[in-house]
């Protein structure tokens, strides 16, 4: 049953094609009007009662009748009698019969326990709140397909009505499939996958105003999973199945739609989230959206969100947008609007972004995403230092108060990132793992406020200051000791390959796992494999690239790699052994405007607690024995 894609739809064909396709039941409830707010309004509603039903005093004072105040002056004072000509009122009360203004408490004089004078005149109705100032009796308070505010809930009740008539929250149903999947749990086996997506489509479909019904995980078997749809369009009025959409051999979400309804579209022009589907069963809308959680995430809110705003008759609400200056280059095939996960700051005033990775499976870009870039279709990419426009996962404000740190991974980055939140709760930290080498550019063009950088020098055998010399020079910089660490081999429980130094690793045919390029783990590898007198290019895996130390150190654990060279922290997270290499200088490498600057501040004030020092060496492998000590000035 295997089939390649029906067609490759641009986006917004796809999106209004099914739009235009698709018509809801919509039914409705009545709510107490102090439980609606959010909810959207079935029906216009019209006050019953007017408010104030009464003419009101709108000021503590007296109430007296305008007539009997002209000619009221300084020179001329008029004299009032209680009963006679004034009453007293506070704010709130009724007017008495016979009276038609308010005089302010502070505007009259008390010649005695029954008489006042006044010295100015007041106009008639003055300070007179009149029946219905607020509200009329029969004025319609909101209309339909409203989404009800707090304020619009104060002006309903105002208006005499305790219940109103809403639409019922749409109910979409969520069918998660895949025989490799399993319900959340501790312990996870091998092949085994935790069913994630649903939790988080639930959650989206619960901020965007709908009603999750998750169905259960449905193994990849056609007759089972066309019983679900079936299920599902009677449970539901939309339905959303997650993964089988594409064109494997166990993807079936395209011919169960087909056989039980109609197929809209099967391929969408967009990377990631290509293998989408949007069709109708027993008329009820149905998503196949992909398995990967980026692009499912993606097809969901491209999707689904429309929907359930189509459900309601509501304009879907657009994100911020914020113009930016790319901090790298960014190449895209032509054919496909390609989505790219950024990362924003805010550097010396300018707006500098950099991609995530682009990978579809990997859910942390999405959490990390400050924001997303599209490349329209047919555009081949972007320039380092274009100016783009981004739209905004985060408020721009808080991109304004975050602290930009490039450069070599290290969990003390980590930790200082949740430091600084408990300290100071409007402060903010982003990291990107990039390598030492390009943390130096980095801070060379003013793409970030920090880099943490550990870069071994062969020829003066020291750490970072050679490379920034070389590199900065002409630069005003700080570097600031941060953390001492423990590098190693990262070896299975045990170290069955009983291995010692890179000599060993060079003898024998073993699978590596290497960093990136300009990362200073690899660079002290390459100098450990010189130093043996080793051809890295005999090392079996050594183009394999992982981005931090927790990466190599699962690859090793998950018997992917047989050695790696990493931080004694990394080993100790996945249960594995470290034999002991050296031990190097963390550094942070800070331009000075920052270093000086109130975040910089900030930033050290964190890095110099007993907290961060306590919290590192628990960790085992670090030493903080000189953290926050400036190493290098220029």
């Amino acid at each position: 049953m295997r089939k390649i894609y029906l067609e490759d739809t641009p986006l917004q064909d796809a999106q209004r094609e099914f739009l235009e396709k698709i018509t809801f039941d919509r039914k409705v409830e009545w709510v107490r009007t102090t439980e609606a707010l959010g909810r959207i309004t079935a029906d216009p509603v019209y006050a019953k009662v007017s408010m104030p039903n009464y003419n009101a005093s709108a000021m503590d004072g007296v109430a007296v009748a305008a007539a009997k105040t002209y000619g009221a002056d300084e020179q001329n004072p008029v004299r009032l009698k209680r009963g006679v000509d004034y009453e007293i009122v506070d704010t709130g009360d009724p007017i008495p019969p016979g009276f038609d203004a308010v005089i302010m408490i502070e505007h009259i004089h008390q010649v005695d326990e029954d008489t006042i004078e006044i010295l100015e005149p007041v106009a008639p109705w003055q300070h007179i709140r009149p029946i219905g100032e607020d509200v009329v009796v029969g004025e319609m308070i909101v209309p339909a397909h409203h989404a009800l505010r707090a304020v619009d809930l104060g002006a309903i009740l105002a208006g005499g009505r305790v219940e109103v008539a809403v639409l019922c929250r749409p109910k979409v149903a969520i069918i998660p499939t895949g025989t490799e999947l399993i319900e959340p749990r501790d312990a996870v086996g091998r092949g085994e996958i935790v069913e994630f997506n649903g939790t988080v489509f639930a959650s989206y479909l619960k901020e965007w105003g709908a009603e999750p019904i998750y169905l259960g995980i449905v193994k990849d078997e056609y007759d089972t999973i066309k019983d679900k749809v079936l299920e599902a369009t009677r449970l539901a009025d939309i339905v959303i199945l997650n993964a089988g959409s594409s064109a494997g051999t166990e993807d079936y979400t395209v011919h169960v739609i087909s056989e039980l309804g109609r197929v809209f579209t099967h391929g969408v022009a967009t990377r990631p989230g290509k293998p989408t589907i949007t069709g109708v069963v027993n008329g009820k809308p149905v998503i196949g959206v992909p398995g990967y959680p980026v692009s499912a995430y993606l097809s969901l809110e491209w999707f689904a969100r429309p929907l359930v705003h189509h459900y309601y008759g509501l304009i879907e609400p657009k994100r911020n947008l914020l113009q930016v200056k790319l901090g790298r280059r960014i190449v895209s095939d032509a054919g496909a609007d390609d989505f790219v996960r950024m990362t924003v700051g805010c550097i010396d005033g300018a707006y500098i972004a950099n991609p995530l990775t682009r990978a579809a499976g990997v859910t942390m870009s999405m959490v990390r995403a400050d924001g997303l870039l599209r490349i329209p279709a047919g555009h081949m990419g972007y320039e380092q230092g274009e100016m783009v426009e981004l739209e905004l996962y985060r408020p721009k404000e808080q991109i304004d108060r975050t602290i930009v740190i490039t450069g070599s991974h290290d969990l003390s980055v980590d930790v200082l990132h949740t430091l600084l939140r408990k300290t100071y709760p409007d402060r903010f930290l982003v990291s990107s793992h990039v390598g030492s080498l390009s943390g130096i550019l980095a801070i060379q063009k003013g793409e970030a406020h920090a880099a943490g950088v550990h870069l071994f020098d062969e020829e003066t055998g020291s750490y970072n200051i050679p490379y920034i010399e070389k590199y900065l020079k002409g630069h005003e910089v700080v570097l600031v000791q941060l953390v001492y660490r423990e590098q190693g081999w990262i070896v299975p429980k045990g170290n069955p390959l009983g291995i010692r130094s890179a000599a060993d690793i060079g003898k024998s045919q073993l699978t590596y796992m290497n960093r990136q390029r300009g990362a200073g783990t690899r660079i002290l590898f390459d100098y450990l494999l010189k130093q043996e007198g080793i051809d890295r290019n005999t090392i079996y895996g050594y183009d394999r690239e992982a981005i931090n130390h927790l990466s190599v150190a699962a690859a090793v654990a998950g018997g992917a790699a047989d050695v790696g060279l990493g931080i004694y922290s990394a080993a100790q997270a996945m249960d594995l052994d470290f034999i002991p290499v050296s031990e190097e200088r963390y550094d942070l490498l800070m331009s000075k405007h920052f270093y000086y600057s109130l975040e910089g501040e900030t930033l050290l004030q964190a890095i110099r607690s007993e907290s961060f020092k306590k919290e590192m060496e628990s960790l085992g492998g670090y030493s903080c024995r000189e953290s926050g000590q400036i190493v290098y000035e220029n």
